[in-house]
Parts: structure tokens; sequence; C-alpha cells
């Protein structure tokens, strides 16, 4: 397309960047532990030398990245203006990184070289010079030839800035940056990295510039951003011209389609433009269409500025299925998000990729494994890896960096909104990008209401995405579910999660999966985990492929849109990639990938209506089994007698007597499995517990081929009662008080997907659980569980009065069954 050729153009003006510093000592490459194909080709004439802003291109500019002089920086020391520093790192891989060449840590940093613009550029003769940084980790000075031009907060964000007046005569400049990065010392946003490698989930940080480091000559009033939006319904993208010094000027915008005019319009610089693109060939995964598009800052008819960008037609929204549940919808059709999360991290470059080939790498390799989606997770990248999303067709899930796991400290908390925002701002116009996750899994999150209020501010900064605003708010520090946002997000490894979405919002499984392999030398600490360990390729194929069938089985039966598995390469001591984290083996037998991932999206399109409807049950609220427990454990509503295990004792209880079990060894066992689990049940009982402490306590549940296929039960993780399956719980408002009888209800209802649990006849909680359960292996049993084998979850008091039915029992009967005391 044109506009590759125009990043081509761009490229072919890097070839002609400014000298590295020739005195002093030599850079020298470091040695990863592992190294990837592109490791090899990196050096100080060819890093990163491609066009770094591909959505506005201008055919002048010069490269800086290369050979640098670094140095040791001290809090509130003076710039090394004039002196050379002692060390050489190659811009712009992080000091950490072994491409960098000095692979270590320091909390501050000088960087300093010399650039000398070119004399056709006519800088101070009606042109400005402008330097333009990528990212810089994390606080920022800059100095010009001894004059401080800029300063910046933030790791992920980039930064320009107008040195003109700071240049001195036409020789040799002097540009020193002056970096500091504390990491997780602070409340800064720093995704998952650390000051040293936790070898689990989180890695080696990444400090100073990390990002190409470039500069141009741009007019006095010249075009500083373009913010596009495509308007599919209205056949037109909605487009601002940004400038700088454009006041009273005007702007016009052309767009072509293989080299043809297809719309144009003029506006004031700075306005709400429509730009008409009649007939518009949608952008999608399978058909990534991109628009070549030119924009013109204008006096009158004289033109003072061009750059040359593009965009693609395309529509994110949500749609109904035949069977009713809220669905993603790409261009006003139902689309299944495949994607993988993808964490961006390299073992040569650390937050850099080594090349742009290999920046593309990983991204093509979700197109030929059969993905139509990625999940950045908790990073943002350079803007020519949101270039290959948009050329390649992948839809991004865009997150932003958390800070630490823990709540964000109060001071801390703007600048985490401002970064978040200005992430949001810089990335509006990328094509791919079809989604906002501002915290993930609770990491950060201080205030369940102030995580709504940002969700709702980011849907209101960008009203054409969805917003996601707690990826895994079922899981680990999230305060919880706020209602905010288009999405339902729930994690499960290794899953799939089925959460299922309400009204407003489509549901997702967010993370899941995260099968290993080891791969002896091609792993970064020699060693490493997963989720689940497989002994070899064939055996982790198999485990994929099932996994992914429950994620088809999830989509169909509960809704979700969108499965992410973890992931897709290695990274550091994870080893549940479908390449190793070097990028040189395949794990897994890519063709079986491609055909599962390609049938998910095919079939799990809203069509499907097969959820079967449970038979009617046996009517009346004496259910298929009731145990009265008056000194005998005869049913007194069928056959299914039971038996006292270890030698529990009839006691008075709430209806005539109970049975009173110790908490360690004793418990009730139907002897049979009472209950088709693959169908609608409920579980009722009185109880009244001994003890309310950490603990979980199991009053009924049937046992599993492995775990429990249900728990009525007293959760102590939560110290609520609760009606669970493994990793689901609809859990009770609050926590039991001990010597008190309570009357709870346990219900499965396969045709609203959920678990509901009833306390004293009214509702207490209820949860998606909608995937259909297997049929019954194991006995029905009251006073223990089953996990992981193995009986657990002794109930600590007593049990009376327990019914077991056939069917969904409704609020109404619910409440009639604790009225009469049975």
């Amino acid at each position: 397309m044109a506009a590759v050729t125009l990043l081509a153009v761009g490229t072919a003006g890097a070839a002609g960047a400014a000298p590295a510093p020739e005195a002093g000592p030599a850079w020298h490459k470091g040695i990863p532990p592992i190294a990837t194909p592109w490791t090899a080709e990196v050096g100080p004439d060819n890093a990163l030398p491609e066009y770094p802003r591909p959505q506005l291109v201008r055919s002048r500019w010069q490269n800086l990245n290369g050979v640098w002089e670094f140095g040791k920086a001290a809090v509130d020391q003076a710039p090394p203006v004039g002196q050379e520093l002692g060390e050489r790192v190659l811009v712009p891989y992080p000091i950490e990184s072994a491409l960098s060449g000095i692979q270590r840590r320091e909390d501050r940093m000088f960087y300093r070289r010399t650039f000398t613009v070119p004399t056709d550029w006519k800088v101070g003769k009606g042109q400005r010079l402008v330097l333009h940084f990528g990212a810089v980790d994390y606080d920022a000075k800059v100095w010009v030839n001894g004059t401080q031009v800029a300063t910046h907060r933030g790791g992920y964000d980039g930064f320009d800035i107008d040195v003109t007046d700071a240049l001195k005569g036409k020789g040799p400049q002097e540009l020193i940056v002056w970096a500091e990065d504390l990491t997780d010392a602070t409340g800064q946003p720093i995704g998952k990295q650390r000051r040293v490698s936790d070898r689990g989930i989180f890695y080696q940080g990444s400090s100073g510039i990390w990002r190409t480091v470039w500069m141009e000559p741009v007019a006095v009033s010249s075009i500083s951003s373009l913010t596009t939006t495509p308007d599919v319904g209205a056949s037109q993208l909605k487009i601002k011209v940004n400038t700088v010094r454009g006041d009273g000027l005007t702007v016009r915008a052309v767009a072509r389609s293989n080299g043809k005019v297809v719309g144009r319009v003029t506006g004031a610089a700075g306005t709400d433009l429509k730009l008409p693109v009649p007939n518009a060939k949608l952008w999608s995964p399978d058909s990534p269409f991109l628009y070549d598009l030119e924009v013109t800052l204008l006096s009158g008819k004289k033109s003072l500025d061009t750059v040359q960008s593009y965009f693609g037609m395309r529509e994110i929204g949500t749609k109904k299925g035949a069977d009713g549940k809220l669905r993603i919808a790409l261009n006003g059709k139902i689309l299944f998000n495949m994607s993988t999360l993808d964490q961006g991290f390299w073992p040569d470059g650390l937050n850099t990729a080594p090349t742009d080939a290999g920046l593309k790498f990983d991204l093509q390799q979700h197109k030929d494994m059969g993905f139509n989606a990625v999940r950045k997770h908790i990073k943002v990248e350079p803007d020519r890896w949101y270039y290959w999303a948009d050329k390649l067709g992948l839809l991004v899930w865009q997150d932003m960096p958390a800070a630490n796991t823990g709540p964000i400290p109060e001071p801390w908390r703007d600048q985490f909104e401002s970064e978040l925002h200005e992430m949001v701002k810089e990335h509006a116009s990328w094509t791919s990008i079809i989604a906002w996750v501002p915290f993930n899994e609770g990491w950060g999150e201080w205030d369940r209401t102030a995580t709504g209020r940002i969700a709702d501010d980011v849907k209101k900064q960008d009203p054409s995405r969805l917003v996601n605003a707690h990826s895994g708010v079922n899981c680990c520090n999230s305060k919880g579910d706020s209602g905010k946002g288009d999405v339902i997000d729930f994690h499960q490894y290794l899953g799939p999660a089925s959460p299922a979405p309400d009204a407003t919002r489509v549901s997702i499984d967010g993370e899941h999966g995260g099968y290993g392999l080891k791969v002896s030398n091609h792993m970064w600490f020699g060693d490493g985990q997963a989720y689940e360990m497989t002994p070899d390729s064939a055996t982790l194929t198999r485990k994929y492929v099932e996994n992914q069938r429950a994620v088809l089985t999830a989509a169909q039966s509960c809704g979700i849109s969108a499965a992410i598995y973890t992931q897709i390469t290695d990274v550091e001591g994870e080893l549940n990639g479908f390449w190793t984290y070097d990028r040189q083996v395949a794990k897994m037998d890519f063709t079986q990938v491609r055909a599962i991932n390609q049938e998910i999206i095919a079939k799990a399109d809203g069509t499907a209506t097969n959820v079967p409807q449970p038979p009617a049950g046996t009517p009346g609220l004496t259910g298929i089994a009731f145990y009265p427990l008056d000194g005998t454990t005869e049913d007194a509503a069928g056959d299914h007698d039971a038996t006292l295990v270890g030698g529990p004792a009839y006691v008075a209880a709430k209806n005539g007597q109970g049975v009173d079990v110790n908490g360690s060894t004793q418990f009730i066992d139907t002897g049979a499995p009472v209950l088709n689990t693959a169908s609608d049940y409920t579980a009722s009982a009185w109880v009244k517990l001994d003890k309310a402490d950490g603990a979980f306590q199991t009053i009924v549940s049937q046992d599993g081929a492995s775990n429990s296929d249900f728990f009525l039960q007293y959760s102590g993780a939560d110290q609520r009662f609760a009606m669970s399956f493994t990793g689901v719980r609809a859990l009770g408002p609050s926590k039991p008080e001990v010597g008190r009888w309570y009357h709870v209800t346990g219900v499965r209802d396969s045709v609203a997907g959920e678990l509901r649990l009833y306390v004293d006849g009214e509702l207490a909680g209820r949860t998606g659980a909608c995937l259909p359960q297997a049929a019954p292996t194991g006995n029905t049993v009251i006073g223990r569980g089953k996990y992981g084998g193995n009986s657990v979850d002794y109930l600590d008091g007593t049990v009376d009065q327990v019914h077991l039915y056939d069917r969904a029992l409704s609020a109404t009967e619910i409440k009639a069954l604790f009225d009469s005391g049975q």
C-alpha cells in the first residue's frame, strides 16, 4: 500500500543519522542468557533505524539512535556539560539489557552525545528543530548546549521538544539526557517491571531511554498530531488536525485508496472535521484494508506543512446473539475475539524489541496460529507495534501499565490517571485498538468507586471503543465489580473463565490457560514454571486443544465474547508460551492450534441456541431426598438412605433431632449420587456452626472425580456462606454467627447460567456458572467436601432437615420452606 511506501521514504531519511561519539571507550554488546534470531543483527549503525511514527510521516528526519556516552548519576547532580562520560550505551535499548552494552541497573543516569543539524533544513530561517523521545523510563530532563529544554515524567509516553532557541552555530550540538527510574520502589506505573525479577510473573526492569530518539525540521506553524475516528454508519472519518501556532489557519485532508482520491475535506485547524469515505472498504482481521491520508496546513493557498498518514474504517460495538446474550460486534457483526496475552518482553532488549522484524514477528505469529486479537498486557509499545497490528489485522485490547499490586499510594493516584489518559490520547487513532483496560486484577486499585469513575472518564474520553474497567475482576486484589464499563472480565487458570454477560456489558475470559513446557537451552534462568507443566510438545498441544474446546463451550453456553490465552511466548521464568522466550523454538503443533482457534471464531458467533432445557423435576417441597435426621439417616422422600461415618452424635436440633459433627472425621454418606449434576438441582439444610474462622466447612456436596460437583458451604476464605463450584462462589452478605441456626439453600440454575444462595429464605448471593456440568460420579455427602481427590472441609457444627431437589427451586418456594421450619 502507499502507506508502506511512505514509511520506506522515512526510513531512507534515517540513513543519514548523526555520527556517534568517536572519542573514549567503545561500545560492546552484552551477552544475554539466551539470544533471539535478531540479537546478532543489532549494532551501532542499525539500532531500530525505521521511521518511528507511521501515522504522521515527514520525509526529512534524522535518527539519533546509536552509541551515546553514558554515566551513572547522583541525586541533583549537575549535567556534565562539555564533559565526556566514561561508558558507551546503545540507544534505545534499556540499560539493563544486553543490547545496551551496560547490562546493569542504575537508579539515575546521564546520556550524552552531539548531533549536527543539516544545513539544508534551514533551521532558524523559517524552520524549527524538534527533538522527539519515544519514551524514557521514568523521569527525564533534557539539555541542549547546556540549556535545559524539557522535563518529563512517565515511562510509557513520548514527548517532543522544540530546541531551536538552544542551538549554537552550525557545528555539533551537545545533547544530554538525565533519567531516574526507581521502578517498584515508588508508586509509578511499571507494568511487570521490577528492580529484581522474582523469577515468577514479574520481570527484570527497563530503565532510561527505551524507544527511538529522533529529530526533524518543521515549519513555524506545523501539524503536531492527528486524531482520527472512523464513523462507519455515516460513511466518514472524523478528523482533528492538532497544530503548533495554527490559530486562524486552514487544513486540508485527502483520503486515497490505492492512489485514487475517495474523499477530501477542508476546515479550520484544531476543529472537528468530517472527511467523507463513501462505500467504505471496512477493516477487519480477515481484510485489514487501510486508506492513505494526506493532511496539509494552509495559510490562504500557501502550503505550510504536509504529513502523510493512514486510517482504517471499522466500528466496534455490541450486539445480541440469537440466544439473547450481548456480544462484541465488529462492523455490526458478532465476532469472537480469540487472543493471546502479549507481554512484550525480550531476552536481549527487555522492554525493547531488538529489531522491527522482531517486533513484527510476535504479531505475525498470532495471525499464523489463527488468532484475530491480542491483549497488550500492562505495557504500551512503540508506534510501529500498533502499525503492524493495523496492517496485519489484529484486534488490540490495550492495558494501562499497572503500578505495584497493592493500592496506589495517594500521592501517585493523579499521576496514574494522567498517564492513563495520555495513553488513550496518544493511541486514539490506531485502527487495531478496540478496548482500553485501566486495571488488571485489582493491581493498584484503591477504591471500587474510584475504579468505576475512572472507567467512566475513559469512556467519555473515547466513546468509540470498549472500556474494560477491571480485567480479572474476580481475582487477586480486585475491589470487586464497580458495574461500570462495557465488559465483565474474569480470569481463571487453567480455565477458561465463563462469566455471563448482563444487559449492558459483554463478558470475556480475560486470562486462562498457562500450560507449560521446558525446552533445554532456551530458558532464561535454565528452569521455570507454568500453571500446569507438560512433558512434551504433543501433550502440550493436546492440553491446549482440549482447553480451547472448553472455550467454545463457554462461548456458546455462557456467551463470552473473547478468550485470552496465556501466552504468546515464555517470559523469563514463565514457561507457558507458544514460543520459547528467545523466539527460537515453537512449542506446539501450530496446525492444530490454528484449526481449533478458527473453529472457535467460526462457531462462537452468537447463533448457537443449544442450552438444554432441564426436565420439570419433582413437584413439592419435600424433594427427591429428605433427611429429617430424627435419630435416623433414613431418606423420608425416597430410597437413598444414608450412613453416619466416624461416629457423629444425634443431638437436639432445629426441628427435633439433628446430627452433630466434629469438623475433622465425621460426616453423613448417602451411598449414591442423589443429584443429577448435569441438570438443575437444589440443596437445602438447617445448620448451626460451632466455629466460623478461616477454614472451609461443607454442609452438603456431591463427590466428583477429583473435586466436589458443588459445595453448599461456609467459605473460610470469605467467612460467609456460599453455594460454590470450584473457583466460583455465590456468597452471602455477612459472616454468620457461631451457635445460631441458619437455613441455607443452594440452587444450580442451568437456564439462567448461575448459582444462587439463599440464607433464611432470602436471596443472599448469585454468580455466573453457565458451563454444562458432567454427569454425577460420586456420592452425595453431608458434612464434608472433596478437593484434589481428598476429603476436605469437614463441617464443625450441627446439621438438620436436609432436602435435595431435582430442579431449581423458586424464591417463593425457598421462602416457604424456610417458614415451615423444615
